[in-house]
Parts: C-alpha cells; sequence; structure tokens
C-alpha cells in the first residue's frame, strides 16, 4: 500500500468503525496529516501569527486568525475520520475499538498523556493479527480463510 492509496483509503472510509486497517495505511496517513499540519504552521506563522510561549497554543488575532478558521475546520472535519482510523487499527492488533477512548481519557491526565501517547505508539508499530479475527479478515491478503475450512 502506497502514500495515496492510504489516503484514498482513508477518505473512503470516513466513518467506517468496522473492519481492519494496515499498518501502512495508519502511518501513511499519519505522514499525510504532519505535513499538512507543518504546512498549516508556516502559513500561520507567515500570516502573522504567534505562540504563547508558556502554553504552545497558538495566539489568535488579525490576519492570523483569518488563516487559522479554514485550518480550525479541516482539523474538525478530519476529527471523525482519525478515530474510525484508531478503532480499525485496534482492531488490526485484535483489540476492542473502545481503546481509542482509553487513551483520549488517559491523554488528559497531565505526565500520563505523555506515557499514553507513547504506549499507543508503539502498540500501532505492531503488525495486526495474521489471518481473520473476530474484527474481520486480514486487510493484508484480503482473504477471509475461515470462509475456505
Amino acid at each position: 500500500m502506497g502514500f495515496g492509496e492510504a489516503v484514498r483509503l482513508f477518505f473512503n472510509r470516513y466513518t467506517d468503525f468496522q473492519g481492519r486497517s494496515r499498518r501502512a495505511e495508519y502511518w501513511w496517513v499519519v505522514l499525510a496529516q504532519t505535513i499538512f499540519y507543518m504546512i498549516a504552521v508556516a502559513i500561520y506563522m507567515f500570516a502573522g501569527g504567534s505562540f504563547d510561549p508558556n502554553t504552545g497554543l497558538p495566539t489568535f488575532g488579525g490576519s492570523s486568525l483569518m488563516v487559522s478558521i479554514p485550518f480550525i475546520l479541516i482539523w474538525l472535519g478530519l476529527l471523525i475520520p482519525n478515530i474510525a482510523l484508531n478503532v480499525r487499527r485496534f482492531h488490526d492488533l485484535g483489540q476492542t475499538g473502545w481503546l481509542v477512548l482509553v487513551f483520549a481519557i488517559l491523554g488528559r491526565i497531565p505526565i500520563v498523556t505523555f506515557v499514553a501517547g507513547i504506549v499507543q505508539l508503539i502498540w500501532f508499530i505492531f503488525p495486526g493479527t495474521s489471518g481473520p479475527n473476530k474484527y474481520g479478515p486480514d486487510p493484508k491478503t484480503g482473504i477471509d480463510v475461515d470462509a475456505f475450512s
């Protein structure tokens, strides 16, 4: 699976919380979004935006606010498909999709947020279960072995 195919699949499965997603699909989408957000920050800074040195959050005012609004709307538009992709990635690992909620809650606790992020990162590096699991056929092969047994 390549970059373009992964991004296309991400948008085709916009609200699909069923099934499984391969590592390649997940990491290509993470790369695409990282590039997008880096470009967004560059445009924001070019438009005169700044970040609060204490919190690291953007300070809105003047032209930077007008530049920020489209990016905020895009982030909101990608929220549901990102959650769906994370759920499908957990499914590929043979885990429940509710772990997305667990990690979201852990991400709100100071200090724990860093550890939870590292744990999820490491977890998503591992390959999914080979062959079908209770969430669907193996996305690498696309063949449900149980159907032929």
